[in-house]
């Protein structure tokens, strides 16, 4: 699947410039020319409306582009996971440690420089790229964004929105000093790591972004199962019988439940439902005259409540 050779030869059946798609693209002639002489990628069908322009510009019908696109980048994706990847270029390294607060600089060029391409300039290059990433992808439409940067870059709104669109498709591995210089380094002001935990906080440049900052880090989670997962939950849940008049307040204090050993039946639920609503549990506020667990239904008297389990309780049984 060859995207590139069918346009060209699509313009030449119709007897188009690749100028004349450009334009109607909205994208840069040299854009298009790199994209059908295959020294650009054909951008991801999820991240811009170029394939419908040019369907619609080529006479080819809705979607034609995109189907073929994403059949070519299945194949190219399972070529590159093939091949064992390669280090930063050196320019890059060199733009992302001088990004980083300068009391850490030192200490965290130690670290990069003992492996080419190790675990922790992964990390910190991934986390960069993926803010700009997620700015660039928000903004991609918006005019007055790419103007901005535009400037700054001093480029073209066309050539700037045609950089995105590459930028959008790179990764970790084969980012340019291109999208770095044109992205990271307008976007990204500075970055600290603790190097104990690996928390990682970006400052951004507060004429390009509404957010000021970006912090990630580690979190340790348990292994527990959550009460989503619990076997029991999920049978109460789908039993009419058992949760059909159960109010939304009272299922997420159900959902809440953790259990450090065998999980519960859906029996198990019921009955701790019927002690939510039990008014010798939780008394009915004085001012309200209502339950504090049962804002949202009347409270179920006593008498009616123990007819209800003994109701049950023989349908359990047999």
């Amino acid at each position: 699947m060859d995207v590139s050779f069918i346009i060209r030869q699509r313009l030449k059946e119709l007897g188009l410039e690749q100028r004349d798609l450009a334009a109607a693209a909205q994208v840069t002639e040299s854009y298009i020319s790199q994209l059908l002489s295959r020294k650009k990628a054909p951008p991801a069908v999820d991240r811009t409306d170029l394939y419908a322009k040019m369907d619609a510009f080529l006479e080819f019908p809705r979607g034609h582009l995109s189907s073929m696109v994403q059949a070519q980048r299945r194949e190219e994706l399972k070529k590159k996971l093939a091949e064992l990847p390669t280090p930063l270029f050196p320019e890059v390294r060199e733009l992302i440690l001088q990004k980083c607060k300068p009391e850490k600089r030192c200490q965290v060029r130690e670290i990069f420089e003992k492996q080419a391409f190790g675990e922790l300039e992964r990390l910190v290059s991934q986390t960069l790229l993926d803010v700009a990433k997620g700015i660039a992808r928000e903004e991609l439409k918006n005019e007055k964004w790419l103007r901005s940067v535009g400037k700054l870059r001093r480029q073209s709104y066309e050539e700037l929105q045609a950089m995105i669109l590459e930028f959008l498709d790179t990764d970790v591995f084969n980012v340019s000093i291109e999208h770095c210089s044109a992205f990271l380094a307008p976007i990204i002001e500075s970055w600290d790591i603790d190097l104990k935990t690996f928390a990682v906080e970006v400052l951004l440049n507060k004429r390009l972004t509404s957010a000021r900052t970006a912090r990630f880090q580690f979190v340790e989670t348990s292994s527990l199962p959550t009460a989503d997962e619990e076997p029991g939950l999920r049978e109460f849940l789908r039993n009419p019988e058992m949760s059909g008049d159960a109010s939304e307040e009272e299922i997420d204090f159900l959902k809440s439940l953790r259990f450090l050993r065998q999980g519960p039946t859906a029996f198990y639920y019921y009955r701790e439902l019927q002690s939510l609503r039990d008014p010798l549990h939780f008394p009915a506020s004085p001012r309200s005259g209502k339950s504090p667990r049962r804002m949202q239904k009347e409270p179920t008297t006593k008498g009616k409540e123990n007819r209800e389990r003994r109701r049950f309780e023989r349908g359990v049984v047999a």
